[in-house]
């Protein structure tokens, strides 16, 4: 079994930051992709930025470029999305996400519960 445990959301003030972690741990053979996703409400899901664990890669909304970074842990599995210079617009749910094969079944997207972010003065 896998888990994606999230932290970090909250109430912050526009040009606030926050900082989101997401550990995934269980049966976990290889990580291929992790990143977060937000909806924020009447919208629909959207990627924020998602890293390759095989690679540099990592892709990040026009949104959010230049003000959220996200780095990872390869060893921990684990993801950190630092995010600057929020703004009300950034107020959402925000979902992890994780792109694994595990230890047993064929690989697969893992999802977190989501933790809220709210920017608003």
């Amino acid at each position: 079994q896998v888990q994606l445990v999230e932290s970090g959301g909250g109430l912050v003030q526009p040009g606030g930051s926050l900082r989101l972690s997401c550990a995934a741990s269980g049966s976990i053979a290889s990580m291929n992709v992790m990143g977060w996703h937000r909806q924020a409400p009447g919208r629909q899901r959207e990627l924020v930025a998602a890293v390759s664990f095989r690679s540099d890669d990592t892709d990040y909304a026009d949104s959010v470029k230049g003000r959220f970074t996200l780095s990872r842990d390869n060893a921990k599995n684990t993801v950190y999305l630092q995010m600057n210079s929020l703004k009300p617009d950034d107020t959402a749910v925000y979902y992890c996400n994780a792109n694994l094969l595990p230890t047993w079944g064929l690989k697969r997207d893992y999802w977190g519960q989501g933790t809220q972010v709210t920017v608003s003065s």
